[in-house]
């Protein structure tokens, strides 16, 4: 199972929209840009994953095509560890490239290796469950009302959390944010905050301990991911448990001091930022030796989001299935919906992803080939 090519489309999906404050830089996206890379091997077979591209599919496309395709031509497909390790040993030499451009090349290795076995990729893995409660994680509103009003809309929908990304601007006013949500939902509905680090170490303190008063799940990401001092500190004087770390690049090796000091109480992988499936498997299993949760992080594209959903179903320490809210702004990329029904994610029994990319859609969106 040789590979022989490496194609990747640089897309923009103009149909989500996505307003300025939703991503706290007041900049409003027209669209949103994506990769999509295709894996063929010289026996005929193909997977395609979506990737991550930030502001330019352009650029990134170009940038991860230079590193990647000599890379990766002529190497077996089914060589997934060894492929992962020799790319980290050479992404440091030469290539440096940003955490999410590994990440969907790992996907397809082993979505060609899942359906080749004819097993649905969390199967494959190694299966440990079949289905998933999932929760929606809000953009950033513009007001309490705005949060309280929308978690009342996802309670209504069936999800069974939801997660408050607050502005960040002014602590008193995301603390408000916070209680008009619990006073909305009541006190049985499970709620997760993640202020995504804006504030000092004191701010983050009280706010954790105002989550506390409040019976929020968990408090994540409220300082920085690599302020691991700060972060150790914070963890060990809040009860509230502390979830960080999506962000560190290089997992599992850079997760692995935050594990093993209690830097957070539960860390955080997905399979596009935290180097594909094996990266994920890699911390989620070195968490799970130190009986700590590893939380997977939504990945924002449905594709990668069945990815991530596979990922749920083969380790036994993450709690939920997280999508961003309102789905329908990124419901975009497969043949079908999201197999999400009154709020538990399904696992699906047909090989490989379980649905297929959608690509008309994918030929509409797509702006540059590399």
């Amino acid at each position: 199972m040789k590979i022989a090519a490496l194609d990747i489309r640089a897309c923009r999906h103009d149909g989500a929209a996505i307003a300025g404050a939703a991503m706290r830089d007041g900049q409003a996206r027209q669209g949103l840009e994506f990769l999509v890379f295709t894996l063929r091997t010289e026996d005929g077979r193909e997977a395609s994953m979506f990737g991550f591209a930030g502001r330019s599919a352009v650029g990134a496309a170009h940038t991860a095509a230079a590193s990647l395709r000599p890379f990766l031509l002529g190497r077996d497909a089914r060589d997934r560890e060894a492929i992962w390790h020799d790319w980290r040993t050479a992404d440091r030499w030469w290539h440096h490239l940003p955490i999410h451009a590994f990440g969907p090349v790992d996907c397809c290795l082993w979505l060609l290796a899942a359906e080749a076995a004819g097993q649905p990729l969390w199967r494959f893995i190694g299966g440990a469950r079949n289905s998933v409660p999932t929760y929606a994680s809000s953009l950033v509103l513009a007001d309490a009302d705005a949060y309280a009003a929308e978690a009342l809309a996802v309670r209504a929908a069936g999800l069974k959390a939801y997660k408050i990304h607050p502005p960040g601007k002014s602590l008193a006013e995301d603390i408000e944010i916070h209680r008009a949500v619990r006073a909305a939902v009541g006190d049985d509905f499970p709620l997760m905050s993640d202020p995504v680090q804006p504030y000092a170490f004191d701010e983050a303190l009280r706010l954790g301990r105002e989550l506390e008063r409040l019976n929020f799940l968990w408090l994540e990401e409220p300082l920085p991911d690599e302020a691991f001092g700060a972060l150790r500190e914070l963890t060990r004087r809040l009860d509230i448990p502390v979830v960080g770390t999506e962000v560190l690049a290089k997992h599992p090796y850079s997760v692995a001091e935050c594990i093993a000091t209690r830097v957070v109480d539960a860390v955080r992988a997905d399979p596009s930022w935290s180097g594909g499936v094996t990266g994920t498997l890699k911390t989620a299993r070195l968490a799970e030796a130190f009986h700590m949760n590893c939380e997977l992080h939504t990945t924002i594209f449905h594709p990668l989001e069945m990815v991530s959903l596979h990922l749920a179903g083969a380790v036994r320490n993450n709690t939920y299935f997280e999508v961003l809210w309102p789905i329908q702004t990124f419901a975009f990329g497969l043949d079908r919906p999201l197999p999400v029904e009154n709020g538990v994610a399904h696992l699906p029994d047909t090989p490989g992803l379980g649905a297929a990319l959608d690509w008309d859609m994918i030929d509409d969106a797509t702006i540059a080939r590399v």
